[in-house]
């Protein structure tokens, strides 16, 4: 009866071993990992490129400007998919950036476009709120108190985490390390983005960019 029971734990614990690799396996087969570099490819530009892990071109940021008003984030074939911009009207009270779906003109006044993502700067100010948070993504509007998304960790070290609602991990950035014995670091010019499901790549590429304005 003792050897019977032996045997059929250790059957258990193999099953439970097999069963969380193959959930290990899962999981990081359904996570995208992009590599971001703080570089445009195009001469002149200061920007963003982003890689896919295949080495194709995925995303692209290319401005003229060190601190341009408005950031159009494109696909890899140069399509627009967001424009970022900073509202003027809140630029002294409060650290506030809008998403708009593609392309938008220069004069925000003349566009009906509604913004389809509100960031917000953790201002950190008196110690009323958590000193590990960066910033706040709001899906739409930016008086809607729920947050969609909650950036932690450090932008300057390209450690972070983006969170859902839930407190799900949906995002991280990371520093990007060679491959071969030792790793070497890339520094924080080039770094590792990794989405996970329940956040679209386009959308992750997006906070990157909103992290980088709120902390240059």
């Amino acid at each position: 009866m003792l050897l019977c029971l032996k045997s059929t734990l250790r059957t258990v614990h193999h099953y439970h071993e097999q069963h969380n690799k193959i959930n290990v396996i899962s999981d990081e087969a359904a996570c995208t990992s992009l590599t971001v570099w703080r570089k445009s490819l195009v001469l002149g530009c200061s920007g963003f490129t982003a890689i896919a892990s295949n080495g194709s071109l995925a995303y692209r940021v290319d401005n003229y400007t060190c601190r341009p008003d408005q950031i159009v984030l494109m696909d890899g074939s140069g399509n627009p998919i967001f424009t970022i911009c900073r509202p003027k009207k809140l630029r002294l009270l409060h650290n506030y950036w809008h998403v708009y779906e593609g392309e938008v003109g220069k004069n925000m006044k003349n566009s009906s476009k509604k913004p389809v993502f509100c960031a917000r700067k953790n201002m950190k100010l008196m110690g009323t709120t958590k000193p590990n948070v960066l910033a706040y993504v709001h899906c739409g509007v930016s008086d809607d108190r729920r947050c969609t998304y909650v950036v932690e960790g450090s932008y300057r070290h390209r450690l972070c985490k983006i969170l859902d609602e839930s407190r799900r991990v949906v995002g991280e950035i990371k520093k990007k390390e060679g491959g071969g014995r030792g790793g070497v670091c890339f520094g924080v010019e080039v770094f590792e983005l990794v989405v996970r499901p329940g956040l679209e790549c386009r959308d992750a590429v997006a906070v990157v960019i909103l992290l980088d304005q709120m902390m240059s």
